[in-house]
Order: C-alpha cells, then sequence, then structure tokens
C-alpha cells in the first residue's frame, strides 16, 4: 500500500485525470493547468483531496475555485488542509 505522501504512479495519475473531466469549460481550464503544472509531483493526499473537490458540482467547483464561495459554504466537510491545499494549487496564477 501506497503512503499518502508518496508521489501517484502514472496509472494513479491516468485515472485521476479522467475522474477530473467537468462539463464547464472554465472548470477544464483550471484543471488542465493543474495538471501541466502539477502532475509529476502529485501525491497521494493531494490526489485524494483533488478527488473530493471532484465530488463537487460544476458550478459549486467554479465558484470555488474563483473565491465566490468558501469550501464550507459549498460542503463544510471538503474543508481541510489537503483540500485548502489543493484549491490554493488549482487558483495559482500563471
Amino acid at each position: 500500500m501506497m503512503s499518502m505522501d508518496e508521489l501517484i504512479d502514472e496509472r494513479v495519475l491516468s485515472k485521476l485525470r479522467w475522474r477530473c473531466r467537468r462539463g464547464l469549460l472554465e472548470n477544464d481550464l483550471f484543471i488542465e493547468r493543474f495538471f501541466d503544472r502539477f502532475s509529476t509531483t502529485l501525491n497521494g493526499r493531494q490526489a485524494q483531496a483533488l478527488g473530493a473537490l471532484m465530488e463537487l458540482s460544476d458550478n459549486d467547483l467554479l465558484d470555488v475555485q474563483l473565491a465566490r464561495k468558501s469550501l464550507t459554504q459549498v460542503d463544510a466537510q471538503l474543508d481541510t488542509e489537503d483540500v485548502r491545499e489543493v484549491l490554493k494549487m488549482l487558483r495559482k496564477p500563471l
């Protein structure tokens, strides 16, 4: 079993990319930029946190990424250190 701090492998990364496909182009742009920057350095905790964010509806995900809503406003259970870290990575400007 992989440690949550270990880097994810190519198979896990591929599944995560597939899981992150969204209906809103704006979300896809954030996510594509995220993978372009961080795919080679993602660990298990970050992958799990990103997966948790993908449980949100497209509109809630976009609102959280654009800071129009807080994590607590859309799902209080998502307001964890790992999810906040990944959200910061998603928001990181070019």
